[in-house]
C-alpha cells in the first residue's frame, strides 16, 4: 500500500506542484493518476520513489516513511516505467532487461535467463533479446520497459504515461497486455495518464487532481462516471461519460443475426447484397468488402475495410454499440473469446438492450451468453 499524507511540492520559484495530497493506493491494484496538464501527476508519482522530496507531509510504502528509507533501497525494490521506455541505447534488449538484478548482485546466467522468461511474458520473442533498441518499434521498446521494471519482481510498480507515446492501435494492444500482466502479477501501481478513457480502462480505483496538485475525486472508474463529486470532474471525464460507463456493464442477450461470408481468396456469388463480411478458415473476422467493386476476381486483402471493430460476446455494452457504429455495414460484427463469428447486431438492437435493464432471466442455455440467442435472418 502507498499511502499520500497531507504531501506538499512547493518549487523554489513559488509553484505549487501538488498541494495537500491524502490518497491511498491500495495493496495489489492499479490507481491512475489523471487530470490536464500541470495538475501535478508526475510530481505525485515521482515523489513516491523520491526523485522529487516533497516540501511538506509525508509518503508511506508498507506503512514505512519512505523519507527514511536510503533512496537506492526504495528505488530498487519499485519498478519504474516512463513515456519513451528509457532503454540504454549501446545495452541489448537482454541487457537492458537485467539492469536491476545485476544491481542487486545477481549473476549473470540467472540475469539471462529472468529477462528471457520476461521477454516471453510481456508478449515478445525471445530473439529480439540480442537486439538493440533502435531495432524495435516503438511497442516493442515499450514492452521492454515494462520488462525491465518486473526484472526484480518488485511489488510496487510506478507508470508515467507508459503508453502515449505509440498509435492508438498498439496502445490498445499494450493496454490489454498490461491487464493481463496485472491479472497475473497482482502488482500495487500508480499509473499516470492525461487520457480518461485509459484511466476508465486500467484503473482500479482513479483519481481525479485539478490545476495545482489538488485531488478532485478519487474513485472506482464506474462511480466516477455515474458520480463526478462537481462541474470540473464532470468536464474532464466527458459529456459522453454515459457511453463510456456502458463498458461496466456486460452484454445482455442481443437478437444476433446470421451474416453471410465469404472466405479471403474466394469470389462473391451475383446478388451478395452490398457488404459482406470476410473471414478466414476458422470464421474468424477480417473485414468487410463491397461484392460490386470486385468484379470477377476474388476477394483480395486490398479489397478489405477494417475499419469497424469486433465485439466480444462476453463483453460489454460499449464494444456492442462501439462495433455497430463503427462497422461500414452499420452491422456490429460479434465473436467469442476465440475470435470466432458469432454473428453481427443492429446499433438499435444493442440500445434497446440498454434500455432493457429488467430483461428477465431465460430457460434455454446459451454458452455464449448464458441465454437463448436469436440468431435473426440477415437482414442487411
Amino acid at each position: 500500500m502507498i499511502r499520500f499524507d497531507g504531501v506538499t511540492k512547493q518549487f523554489p520559484d513559488g509553484t505549487v506542484a501538488v498541494d495537500d495530497l491524502s490518497l491511498t493506493a491500495p495493496t495489489g491494484k492499479i490507481t491512475v493518476l489523471v487530470g490536464p496538464s500541470g495538475c501535478g501527476k508526475t510530481t505525485s508519482l515521482r515523489m513516491v520513489n523520491r526523485m522529487i522530496e516533497p516540501t511538506k507531509g509525508s509518503i508511506s510504502l508498507d506503512g514505512q516513511d519512505t523519507g527514511r528509507m536510503k533512496q537506492s533501497e526504495l528505488r530498487r525494490g519499485i519498478g519504474y516505467v516512463i513515456q519513451h521506455a528509457g532503454l540504454f541505447p549501446h545495452r541489448t534488449v537482454l541487457d537492458n532487461i537485467g539492469t536491476v538484478p545485476r544491481l542487486l548482485g545477481w549473476d549473470r546466467k540467472r540475469t539471462q535467463e529472468r529477462s528471457r522468461e520476461l521477454l516471453e511474458r510481456v508478449g515478445l520473442d525471445p530473439a529480439l533479446g540480442d537486439r538493440y533498441p533502435a531495432q524495435l518499434s516503438g511497442g516493442q521498446q515499450q514492452r521492454v520497459g515494462v520488462a525491465r521494471a518486473l526484472a526484480a519482481d518488485p511489488p510496487v510498480m510506478l507508470m508515467d504515461e507508459p503508453f502515449s507515446a505509440v498509435d492508438p492501435i498498439v496502445r490498445d494492444q499494450l493496454q490489454d497486455e498490461f491487464l493481463r500482466l496485472q491479472d497475473e502479477l497482482g502488482k500495487t501501481i500508480i499509473f499516470v495518464t492525461h487520457d480518461i478513457d485509459e484511466a476508465i480502462k486500467l484503473g482500479d480505483q482513479v483519481a481525479v487532481l485539478r490545476v495545482g496538485g489538488q485531488l478532485a475525486q478519487v474513485a472506482e472508474p464506474s462511480y466516477l462516471l455515474a458520480h463526478p463529486a462537481d462541474d470540473f470532474v464532470a468536464d474532464f471525464v466527458g459529456r459522453d461519460r454515459g457511453y463510456r460507463a456502458l463498458q461496466f456493464q456486460p452484454t445482455p442477450r442481443l437478437p444476433l443475426r446470421s451474416e453471410r461470408t465469404i472466405v479471403l481468396g474466394e469470389q462473391p456469388a451475383a446478388g451478395s447484397g452490398a457488404w459482406l463480411l470476410v473471414v478466414d478458415e476458422q470464421r474468424k473476422p477480417l473485414g468487410w468488402v463491397e461484392p460490386a467493386r470486385i468484379g470477377s476476381r476474388g476477394v483480395e486483402d486490398a479489397d478489405l475495410h477494417r475499419g469497424g471493430t469486433v465485439a466480444r460476446a462476453a463483453g460489454t455494452l460499449r464494444g456492442a454499440l462501439d462495433a455497430a457504429l463503427s462497422s461500414p455495414s452499420r452491422r456490429g460484427v460479434v465473436v467469442d473469446d476465440s475470435g470466432v463469428l458469432v454473428g453481427t447486431v443492429l446499433a438499435h438492437e444493442v440500445l434497446s438492450a440498454i434500455e432493457d435493464t429488467d430483461r428477465p432471466e431465460r430457460d434455454e442455455e446459451d454458452p455464449v451468453h448464458g441465454g437463448a440467442v436469436a440468431l435473426a435472418e440477415d437482414g442487411a
